[in-house]
């Protein structure tokens, strides 16, 4: 079942990136606190999600905290190796908390997993924006095509 506006997110073990390799941490210790726009895409250094949906997030940063956001947070079923690396090469910074799902446990917990293996991507994640307070769904928006109607900087800007 997929998450819904009202539930809470679950608490998963996941990966970021750490200046000395990947770092355990805790969904609801990086999801839990403030409020956070989480978005999820299917993969790092893809076509729209490299040249669309990370990026827009970056450049938009500023606008997304100046409506109160206080985490914006990116979550890819990737290990912390590629995360860091894609990281690095849209140039983050501290920006977008980039989160590795490697396992897909956090994605599959919410529901929005997709199986691409007939493509050779294996389980990833459909593209989804939500925004959350204090670890409460507010605001869910799951990308119905390919494109970024929904889940992109603009889109949830609109929505906060």
């Amino acid at each position: 079942m997929t998450i819904a506006a009202g539930d809470k997110i679950p608490d998963v073990k996941v990966q970021v990136p750490g200046p000395n390799g990947p770092e355990a941490a805790q969904t609801a210790d990086l999801l839990g606190h403030g409020t956070v726009v989480l978005f999820g895409l299917p993969g790092a250094f893809t076509p729209t999600c490299s040249d669309h949906h990370l990026p827009g997030f970056v450049l938009r940063a500023e606008d997304l905290q100046a409506k109160g956001v206080d985490t914006i947070a990116c979550i890819s079923v990737n290990d912390a190796f590629v995360m860091k690396a894609w990281g690095e090469a849209n140039d983050v910074a501290d920006k977008v908390k980039l989160i590795a799902d490697g396992s897909a446990q956090f994605t599959k917990a919410i529901g929005l997993d997709v199986d691409l293996t007939g493509g050779g991507l294996g389980v990833r994640s459909k593209r989804y924006a939500a925004i959350i307070k204090d670890g409460v769904v507010v605001d869910l928006a799951v990308e119905q095509t390919l494109g970024l109607d929904v889940s992109s900087a603009d889109a949830v800007l609109a929505r906060l």
